[in-house]
């Protein structure tokens, strides 16, 4: 493991951008779940 984390700082801006690319993966997650669920098949008469 090459990429030590030595200080506060470094252990603090790591971890915010981990909890940002969960945050945008759920919400990207969650947008395509509810339209899964909510798509609804139009029929044309």
């Amino acid at each position: 493991m090459s990429d030590m984390i030595y200080t506060l700082q470094d252990f603090m801006t790591h971890t915010k951008g981990v909890v940002y690319i969960l945050a945008v993966s759920y919400l990207i997650g969650f947008t395509a779940f509810w339209c899964f669920l909510f798509r609804r098949d139009k029929k044309e008469d």
